[in-house]
C-alpha cells in the first residue's frame, strides 16, 4: 500500500428538504386549512478517527464527500425524512485543516484518539411548511419555505504518525533492516542512500502479550527541517513517538559517524526543541562490518550507554528490542503537538452589510443569505413575506440611505434584484 499523509478533499452537507404547500381535504369538514409538513434535515459529515487506517491512501482517487439531503415535507402536517450523516474514517493522528470559499485556512481538529469525532460540516435545516404560516389575517397561505442549503468546504488532512518508538538516522544507516528484521515490515532495502522514500511502520512483538510499534523515519539529512531532501515532509512523525533509537553507520570512520550523530540531533533540535529531549537509545549499526566493532568500542568512551546491533547476524538485536520497550515503559506519554490557535478577527455584530459596485448593491450577512436560500421566489406570497423581513431588518432602509437605488441591482447570495 503506498504512504500517503496528506490529501485535500471536498465535502457538503445534505440540504434540508423543502416545505410543501398543502390543505386539509377531509370528508364532512367544510373548512379545511393549512396542512403542509415540513422538510427534513440534512445530513452532516463527520470526520473519525479509526486504528483500522495507517495512511490517507483512501482519499487519493476519491476526493468529493456529499451527505444525504433531506426528503420534501408531506401532507398532514408530515414531516420530510432527515438525511442520513456521512461518517467518513481517518486514520489516528490526523489533523484537519478546512476553509471556505474565499477564507483563508484556519486549523480545526486533532483526531488523536481511536473513535474521536468530528462535525465538519452541518447539514441544512428542513423549511418549513405552509402550516406555520397562518395567521388570524392569512389563514390560507400558499407559500412555504425551501431547505436551508448545507455546508461546503475544503478540507486538508495531514497524517502524524502515532508509534511508540522511531528509528533515526542517516541514509543508509540501516533503519529499514533494523525494522524489517525486528518486525514483519518489508521495506524496500538497496544500498544506495534515499532508498526509503516514505515511513514504514512495523508492530515488533517482545512476547505473546506485549508489542509496541516502531517507525523508519526515511529522508533524514542536513538541512531537513528547511526542505532539503525528503526530511521536512516526514520529521513530523518523529514528533508523536516515545522513544527514539539514533542508529549510526558503523561502517563509517569515527569522526565521520560523530559527524553523522550531529548532524540528526541538529535536525531535530532545529525541527522542534523537544524532540532532542525524547528518551533516545544510541545504537551502532552493521557489527558484522569490518572494524565497526572497533567504532563502538571508541564510541564508547564518549558515549557509555551507547549499544551495537548487526542486523544481517541479529547480533545485539534482541537486546535492542528489549531495552527499547523498557525505555517505552519509562518515558512519558507524548505530548500532543496541535498547530497554534488561528486568530479570530471579531467582526461588527451587525445581521448584514451593505457594498456597492457600480450600479449593484450586495447585501452579505449569514441570515439574510440564509432567508433568500430558503424563500421561494416563484410565490408572490413567499417574496412578500421576504420582503416584509428585510424591511423589519432594516435593509431597505439602509440601502435608500446609500443613495438612489430606484433601477438599480440587489444582490443577496446568488439571487438579483431589480429594487422597485
Amino acid at each position: 500500500m503506498q504512504f500517503i499523509d496528506e490529501a485535500t478533499i471536498g465535502i457538503a452537507a445534505g440540504n434540508g428538504g423543502d416545505g410543501l404547500v398543502a390543505w386539509r381535504r377531509e370528508k364532512y369538514i367544510p373548512k379545511g386549512g393549512p396542512a403542509g409538513g415540513d422538510g427534513g434535515h440534512g445530513g452532516g459529515v463527520y470526520l473519525q478517527a479509526t486504528p483500522e487506517l495507517s495512511t490517507l491512501v483512501e482519499f487519493r482517487f476519491k476526493r468529493q464527500f456529499l451527505a444525504d439531503s433531506g426528503k420534501p415535507g408531506g401532507t398532514s402536517n408530515k414531516s420530510g425524512r432527515s438525511g442520513e450523516d456521512l461518517v467518513i474514517p481517518v486514520p489516528v493522528g490526523t489533523l484537519v485543516y478546512g476553509a471556505a470559499e474565499g477564507e483563508p485556512e484556519a486549523f480545526l481538529a486533532d483526531l488523536h484518539s481511536p473513535g474521536e469525532r468530528i462535525l465538519v460540516a452541518k447539514g441544512g435545516r428542513g423549511g418549513l411548511g405552509n402550516q406555520h404560516f397562518a395567521t388570524s389575517t392569512r389563514q390560507a397561505p400558499r407559500f412555504a419555505e425551501k431547505g436551508e442549503p448545507g455546508e461546503h468546504f475544503t478540507l486538508r488532512l495531514e497524517l502524524r504518525l502515532l508509534a511508540d518508538c522511531g528509528i533515526v538516522g542517516l541514509p543508509n544507516a540501516g533503519k529499514s533492516t533494523l525494522l524489517s528484521v525486528v518486525s514483519a515490515a518489508r521495506p524496500k532495502i538497496a544500498d544506495y542512500p534515499f532508498t526509503t522514500l516514505e515511513p514504514q511502520l512495523g508492530v515488533v512483538r517482545v512476547s505473546d502479550e506485549e508489542s509496541f510499534v516502531m517507525v523508519d523515519v526515511p529522508g533524514l539529512i542536513e538541512g531537513a527541517h528547511s526542505g532539503a531532501g525528503l526530511g521536512d515532509q516526514f520529521l513530523r512523525h518523529v514528533e508523536r513517538t516515545r522513544v527514539l533509537v539514533h542508529l549510526l553507520d558503523g561502517a563509517k570512520p569515527l569522526d565521520e559517524i560523530l559527524a553523522d550523530k550531529a548532524v540528526i540531533e541538529g535536525e531535530l533540535q532545529a525541527w522542534k526543541e523537544a524532540l532532542v529531549h525524547k528518551p533516545t537509545l544510541l545504537v551502532v549499526s552493521k557489527l558484522d562490518l569490518p572494524d565497526a566493532q572497533q567504532r563502538l568500542s571508541d564510541l564508547r568512551e564518549r558515549f557509555p550507554e551507547i549499544g551495537g546491533i548487526s542486523s544481517a547476524t541479529g547480533q545485539g538485536v534482541q537486546d535492542l528490542v528489549y531495552a527499547a520497550w523498557r525505555a517505552i515503559q519509562e518515558a512519558p506519554m507524548p505530548e500532543i503537538v496541535t498547530p497554534e490557535p488561528t486568530h479570530i478577527v471579531l467582526k461588527p455584530n451587525e445581521p448584514f452589510a451593505i457594498q456597492r459596485k457600480d450600479e449593484t448593491f450586495v447585501v452579505t450577512g449569514e441570515r439574510v443569505v440564509r432567508l433568500a436560500a430558503m424563500t421561494n421566489f416563484d410565490s408572490d406570497e413567499g417574496l412578500a413575506r421576504f420582503e416584509q423581513i428585510l424591511a423589519k431588518m432594516g435593509v431597505d432602509k439602509k440601502l435608500r440611505e446609500m443613495g438612489e437605488v430606484e433601477g438599480y441591482i440587489v444582490r443577496i447570495g446568488p439571487f438579483e434584484f431589480k429594487y422597485s
